[in-house]
C-alpha cells in the first residue's frame, strides 16, 4: 500500500532528526577519550530509534511511545526485511536511561561510544535504503 502525503512528510520529519542526532554523536566522538561517551551513546541510540519510527511511520504501522529499540524493531512483524539483528540493538536500549541520569550504573567509556556510532551509522544505511523519503 502507498503511504498517504502525511506519513511521508512525518517520516521525512522523523529522518531529519535522526540525522541531527547521529550528527551530533559523531562530533563529540571526534572530541576523543575526553569527550562525553555516555551523551554519544545516548546520541547513537536517538538515531536509531528515530530512524525505526521513520519508517514504521512511512509503512503506516503504530508504535507507542518508547525508547526500547526491541520493541519497535519487531513492530516491523519482520517485513520489510531489515538484515538487522536483535543483538546489535539490544545494547543500545541501556543508553535511553543509563546515559542521561544518575544511577548505579556501569561506565560508558570511549570504546562503548565508538561501538555506539558504528551501529547507528549500520542501521541508518539499512533503513534509508528502504525509506525513499529519508533526507538527503
Amino acid at each position: 500500500m502507498k503511504p498517504r502525503p502525511e506519513q511521508v512528510q512525518l517520516a521525512r520529519q522523523w529522518a531529519v532528526r535522526a540525522e541531527e542526532d547521529l550528527f551530533t554523536a559523531e562530533h563529540m566522538l571526534a572530541l576523543g577519550e575526553t569527550g562525553p561517551a555516555s551523551t554519544v551513546c545516548f546520541r547513537a541510540q536517538q538515531c536509531v530509534e528515530k530512524y525505526l519510527k521513520a519508517l514504521l511511520t512511512y509503512l503506516g504501522i503504530s508504535f507507542p511511545k518508547t525508547h526500547d529499540l526491541v520493541l519497535l524493531y519487531n513492530r516491523l512483524g519482520g517485513e520489510p526485511r531489515l538484515n538487522v539483528r536483535v543483538e546489535d540493538l539490544q545494547p543500545l536500549n541501556r543508553y535511553a536511561v543509563e546515559a542521561r541520569y544518575p544511577g548505579d550504573w556501569e561506565p560508558i567509556g570511549y570504546p562503548a561510544a565508538q561501538e555506539a556510532v558504528a551501529v547507528a551509522r549500520r542501521i541508518r544505511e539499512v533503513i534509508r535504503r528502504m525509506l525513499p523519503c529519508a533526507a538527503q
